[in-house]
């Protein structure tokens, strides 16, 4: 890991607790114990956004206006976060909480890269869409491919996709069109994640599905991936004074597979990478 000679930077932790678009129980319970074990890492308070309700199958055109006041809340959480100078550290049930954090990203660091590590690329629209997932829409709505009501600005030729392999041939369509770069797993190494961010901003979101499984569980579970340590190398590749904020999405507790406190302490060491 590279030495970090920097003083420590103040972080806020940021816990979302409403549900957003939620198919499975253990999101929020996840998101819960992920903030909660950074926060006791950091000795700081968190901050919990939301009240929790029933996980769901329904389609985007419904959930979304439910979560309407928890997806307000994130933005206005990170925009205290900024505003006091401190770097936020999110804990969410789902990638679709990113429909509230990312317009404003793009307004306050609008030469940011987004270092989108996950297995999906989070990129289909309306249009698109066969499963209704509102998380399978987050990037795309951030990225103005359509209206969520939430904000845009972001631009997809500073995405980076770390770790994908599970993308439909629509969505790889519309990446391809909007110039997202998208790295395999294999591609995702240290060297080439830093030298495509080139000593630019970044802002960091992290769906455990990278991960191969049986690590970290997460919604959906995907082959051919990442490990832990990969993830942590990446981060610690990363110059810390240039990440602005970092998001963990999609952490599934109560997978009787993997015991939740060796999950919650492979999520501590990968942060932890990150030298902040």
């Amino acid at each position: 890991m590279r030495e970090n000679t920097q003083m420590p930077q103040q972080i806020e932790v940021i816990v979302s607790q409403g549900r957003v678009g939620d198919r499975t129980s253990g999101a929020l319970p996840g998101a819960l114990k992920t903030g909660r074990a950074l926060s006791a890492l950091l000795d700081v308070s968190p901050r919990l956004v939301g009240t929790p309700t029933a996980a769901a199958t329904d389609d985007w055109s419904e959930c979304l206006p439910a979560a309407s006041a928890t997806l307000d809340g994130l933005r206005d959480a990170l925009c205290d976060a900024l505003d006091a100078g401190r770097v936020p550290v999110l804990a969410t049930n789902t990638c679709g909480a990113s429909i509230g954090t990312l317009p404003t990203v793009a307004q306050r660091f609008p030469d940011a890269v987004v270092l989108w590590i996950d297995a999906h690329g989070d990129f289909h629209t309306p249009r698109t869409t066969e499963s209704g997932y509102l998380g399978g829409m987050a990037l795309a709505a951030a990225c103005g491919l359509w209206d969520s009501g939430h904000g845009a600005g972001l631009n997809p030729e500073q995405v980076i996709i770390v770790g994908g392999r599970d993308i439909d041939p629509a969505e790889e369509e519309l990446l391809d069109a909007h110039g997202v770069t998208v790295l395999s797993p294999v591609e995702s190494t240290p060297r080439r994640v830093a030298e495509l961010v080139a000593g630019r901003e970044i802002w960091i979101h992290v769906d455990w599905d990278v991960l191969e499984p049986g690590y970290i569980p997460a919604a959906y579970r995907v082959g051919e991936g990442m490990l832990p340590h990969q993830i942590a190398a990446i981060f610690a590749a990363l110059p810390a004074g240039r990440v602005h904020g970092v998001e963990f999405a999609e952490f599934e507790d109560g997978d009787l597979d993997v015991p939740a406190h060796v999950s919650v302490e492979l999520i501590v060491e990968t942060f932890q990478a990150l030298g902040l």
